[in-house]
C-alpha cells in the first residue's frame, strides 16, 4: 500500500500484477505473458494456494493480496490524502454503479475519470485518446479491470505512456459495484473463493479450474520435492 502510494505521488509509470493460480500457470505456459508478469514492478499472490506456496518457500509471513481487497483499502487511504484515482475497464453500467458505491463508502474520494473500453481491440487513435484522457486527469493510480491476461498485457504495453501506477484487479469492479456476488468471508479466509466463482459461473470457469488447478498442484509438488533433494 505504501509503495504504491509513493509511486502514485510521483506519478510514476508502473504496473502491478495480482496473480492467482490461473495467472501463475499461464505465465509458465505462455512466454509473452510470463514476461509481462516478470517485468511488473510488483506482483502479489491472489489466491490462497499462491500465498501458501510462498510461505512454504520461505516467505513465512506472506499474506494473500487480492484485487478487490487491495482496491478497497487503497481507495480508503486515497480519499483521505486527496489523491485521484482512475477506473479503466468494465461495462458502462458497472462503472456507473461502482462510482456511486465508492463515493458512498469514501465521501472524500476523487474519481478523476472512468473509461469502459469496447471488448474489441482498440485502434491506435482510440488507444491514444484513452491515454491522453488518463494523463490529463491527473490520477495517481489507474485501476484496470479487463480480465486476465488482457489487463496485464494492456498495462505492460502502456508503461512509459500512462503517467500513473496501473493495477490489474480482475473482477473487482463487478464485486464493488454489486453486479457480481463475492464469496462469503469464511470461504475467502479458507482458500475457497475459487469454488464460489466456479459455482457461480460453471460454464465459463470449469475448464480453467480443472486444468490450471491440477497443473498448479503438480508444479507445487514437483518444486517442493526438488527443494528437499
Amino acid at each position: 500500500m505504501s509503495r504504491i502510494g509513493a509511486w502514485s505521488s510521483r506519478k510514476e509509470s508502473r504496473y502491478v500484477c495480482i496473480t492467482n493460480v490461473h495467472s501463475v500457470v499461464t505465465a509458465g505456459q505462455d512466454a509473452s505473458f510470463g514476461a509481462v508478469v516478470r517485468n511488473a514492478d510488483m506482483v502479489t499472490p491472489d489466491g490462497a494456494p499462491v500465498a501458501w506456496m510462498l510461505r512454504r518457500l520461505g516467505f513465512g509471513k506472506q499474506e494473500r493480496i487480492n484485487g478487490p481487497d487491495l482496491m478497497w483499502k487503497y481507495c480508503a487511504q486515497a480519499s483521505m490524502r486527496d489523491e485521484s484515482i482512475f477506473l479503466y475497464g468494465g461495462s458502462s453500467e458497472t462503472l456507473t454503479l461502482l462510482q456511486k458505491q465508492l463515493v458512498v463508502a469514501f465521501p472524500g474520494i476523487k474519481i478523476a475519470g472512468a473509461i469502459s473500453p469496447p471488448f474489441r481491440a482498440l485502434s491506435a487513435e482510440e488507444d491514444a485518446a484513452d491515454v491522453e484522457h488518463i494523463n490529463a486527469s491527473g490520477a495517481g493510480t489507474v485501476w484496470v479491470s479487463l480480465g486476465c491476461p488482457k489487463q496485464e498485457k494492456w498495462m505492460a504495453a502502456h508503461v512509459g505512456r500512462v503517467n500513473a501506477v496501473m493495477i490489474g484487479v480482475g473482477a473487482a469492479f463487478d464485486y464493488h459495484a454489486g453486479t457480481l456476488k463475492r464469496a462469503p468471508l469464511w470461504m475467502q479466509h479458507n482458500g475457497l473463493e475459487w469454488l464460489h466463482r466456479l459455482w457461480s459461473e460453471p460454464g465459463r470457469l470449469w475448464r480453467r479450474y480443472l486444468v490450471t488447478n491440477s497443473l498448479f498442484v503438480l508444479g507445487a509438488i514437483r518444486q517442493l520435492s526438488f527443494r528437499r533433494t
